[in-house]
């Protein structure tokens, strides 16, 4: 049975070979895995890092804006996010792109909201399911566990799954062995550093990534032979109206963002990535990591930087596809793309071998893997955090030391990277592409979305509700999607149930048929009266054992110290305050990208002018300038005194200048106090300071 895309011959002569693609997964992926486990071993010797536990899962609970915005970015930055919206542009024009970007922008802004509450209400915390069972109880919590980890599993499947596909395309790479070969770096650095070796890598990816969107939109928009302009693009785009009318947009243009289609694909995607970001604990890794008063910039800088992502990828690269798809340099010229191979997401690379020949296909080939490993380390630390604290703690070792919860997480890591590439496999040889995979997620997930909200922000939900809610949800969304897939197609096919009525009914049935049931549940058993303390009990990891056998003291290691009443109070103070200036903020921000920017365009049915095409093309390259400011040079520049320390503390040790027990034994003086106690064992390097 042969998988490969149906018109791979075409691009024969301008994929990259075999060898670029294992050059590419094992090469650029071992250099990373080099690459992280070297930084792991520098913050270890020179910023006094011990991998414990806690470091492990939580990245010590003090990385700041730049490196969360970062890092939000990198793990909604999915292959489907280039991919998908790419193909959504191909098929719908120009609405495609801002659809998918809008509608799944507006989740990582409110998801800022839900990261300050969970800062607030339960700091200890390493899972959001943490938090579910110390409110509801083990029902709850099992019931939460089973969607999330469904949730992670859905998330890995794509990246893989889509990530595999364009291998194959462009290299013709087997798709079996591009599945299990994708994961093996990833695994190997997040194994070593964790999840701050996730979060560096992630900003790595990301500025990688950028700097390609912003030559492939440069290219088409103001450098190709055939393109070269907005203006030319706008023309062929005529064209290609003429040619094949799109069906449900205004008068067939693929320049107008009235489409009948496009619209219906916005509200799937709307409510399938509710699910992905308010049930995934990734998102919730990132929140538990950020210092405090980072989380709220963190999120909204990422989320609006993430924006320009789909959006300008999109407009650039679908577009280019459907203004070169003529021209004998496009790879399946003198025919259309099959619907097969732009659900496969294979309209990003053929578009790149038509603009840039075997450099796009490098490009893309490249930003492809930056995606899929990025976002895949933060479904790894994700999974493993849930299986390490929620059932291996809380259910077989309550007391179990910091070196066991590091071998559990490590463990999971390995598995869970086995198991989706095992699994992605079933799905290849079954026919299922990753654009089915994404208008699904939200039919099979999001009916927990809800509820998960209300058990942070609304006391009055009780377990009941909270527990019942999703399965219910879950059963009416199932037969939702199944019973109108059989009323339109009159069987229950792949191509049926992924189309857009049947996905349609779904998605929305499991996002707001909970709104009854927790209505009911709540009605039937009586409004909750929770007081929010058991949160504050969820308690850190006890590792202890791993700093005695490192001969170090956990107060002198990670940055940290046991935290005072009164540095409590005050945190819990900047965290109410940002709670009130979230809400304001992600309450104007999603109305912005919902409402007011689309819905008139929509409405008026306008169809875009020359001027207008240049100036929203203008627009988007802007603001991918401004996202590669944001998320790129702003970690850099925030960070700047602890990478000037590191790069110091280096030279020093490297040129024999200073020993680096030295160089701590220094810091460890300046910041003493005069009359203070200072330990025997610490002794000795204040007299080494004194000597040297």
């Amino acid at each position: 049975m042969d998988h490969a895309p149906a018109d791979e011959d075409h691009i024969a002569n301008a994929t990259l070979g075999q060898g670029a693609g294992y050059g590419v997964v094992l090469g650029l992926g071992g250099a990373f895995a080099i690459g992280m486990i070297a930084t792991t071993f520098i913050l270890k010797r020179y910023n006094r890092e011990l991998q414990t536990s806690e470091m492990f899962n939580t990245a010590g609970r003090t990385v700041k804006s730049g490196l969360v915005a970062a890092a939000v970015v990198s793990s909604w930055t999915w292959a489907a996010t280039l991919l998908q919206s790419t193909g959504i542009c191909y098929r719908y024009g120009v609405s495609g792109p801002f659809w998918y970007a809008s509608g799944a922008t507006v989740q990582i802004i409110l998801f800022a909201t839900l990261a300050i509450e969970l800062k607030r209400r339960a700091p200890n915390a390493h899972t959001y399911l943490e938090v579910i069972k110390a409110r509801y109880g083990t029902v709850a919590h099992l019931v939460f566990m089973v969607f999330g980890v469904i949730t992670n599993i859905l998330v890995s499947l794509m990246l893989i799954v889509g990530g595999s596909a364009t291998l194959n395309a462009l290299t013709g790479m087997h798709t079996i062995a591009a599945i299990y070969l994708l994961p093996l770096g990833v695994i190997a650095y997040t194994m070593v550093g964790g999840l701050k070796a996730t979060i560096l890598t992630d900003w790595a990816h990301t500025f990688i990534l950028l700097i390609i969107i912003i030559i492939f939109a440069l290219t088409a928009y103001a450098s190709h032979d055939l393109l070269g302009s907005p203006s030319a693009v706008y023309d062929l785009l005529v064209e290609a109206a003429t040619r094949h009318p799109v069906d449900g947009n205004k008068e067939g243009s693929y320049l107008t963002m009235q489409s009948r289609e496009g619209a219906i694909f916005f509200v799937i995607n709307i409510v399938g990535n509710f699910g992905t970001v308010f049930l995934d604990n990734g998102y919730y890794n990132k929140a538990i990591a950020a210092s405090p008063v980072h989380a709220l910039p963190g999120y909204i800088i990422g989320g609006i930087c993430w924006f320009a992502i789909p959006w300008l990828t999109a407009t650039t690269m679908g577009l280019a596809g459907l203004a070169l798809e003529n021209n004998p340099r496009f790879p399946t010229y003198p025919d259309r793309m099959l619907d097969s191979d732009v659900s496969a997401g294979l309209v990003l690379p053929y578009a790149a071998v038509a603009l840039l020949g075997k450099g796009g296909a490098m490009a893309t080939l490249l930003i492809v893997f930056m995606a899929v490993t990025s976002a895949f380390s933060s479904q790894l630390i994700a999974v493993s955090t849930i299986c390490t604290y929620d059932l291996y703690r809380a259910y077989f070792n309550p007391e179990a030391s910091g070196k066991r919860l590091i071998y559990m997480s490590h463990c999971v890591v390995v598995g869970y990277g086995l198991f989706i590439s095992t699994f992605s496999v079933g799905l290849w040889y079954a026919g299922i592409s990753m654009g089915y995979l994404y208008v699904m997620m939200g039919v099979i997930i999001s009916s927990a979305v809800l509820p998960a909200t209300l058990a942070l922000l609304w006391s009055g939900q009780n377990k009941w509700a909270a527990a019942g809610a999703p399965v219910l949800g879950l059963a009416t969304s199932l037969t939702a999607w199944l019973v109108t897939s059989k009323k339109q197609c009159g069987e229950l096919t792949v191509k049926c149930t992924g189309s857009n009525i049947p996905m349609l009914a779904g998605n929305v049935a499991a996002l707001l048929s909970p709104i009854v049931f927790i209505a009911v549940l709540t009605a039937i058993f009586g409004i909750d009266k929770y007081d929010w303390k058991s949160m504050l009990e969820i308690r850190r990891g006890d590792d202890h054992d791993l700093a005695q056998e490192a001969g170090v003291d956990l107060e002198d290691v990670n940055g940290g110290h046991e935290e005072t009443q009164a540095e409590f109070d005050a945190e819990q103070s900047k965290l109410v305050r940002a709670g009130k200036i979230s809400r304001w903020t992600t309450v104007i921000l999603a109305l912005a990208f919902l409402v007011l920017w689309p819905m008139p365009m929509y409405g008026s049915g306008y169809i875009f002018s020359k001027p207008f095409f240049t100036g929203w093309v203008t627009i988007g390259i802007i603001w991918i300038f401004g996202s590669f400011i944001g998320v790129g040079l702003f970690p850099v520049w925030e960070s700047r005194g602890t990478l000037s320390r590191t790069c110091k503390y280096i030279w020093k040790d490297l040129t024999g200048k200073s020993h680096i027990k030295t160089i701590h034994a220094q810091e460890a003086a300046v910041v003493g106090t005069p009359g203070d106690q200072t330990p025997p064992e610490k002794a000795g390097l204040k007299e080494e300071v004194r000597s040297s």
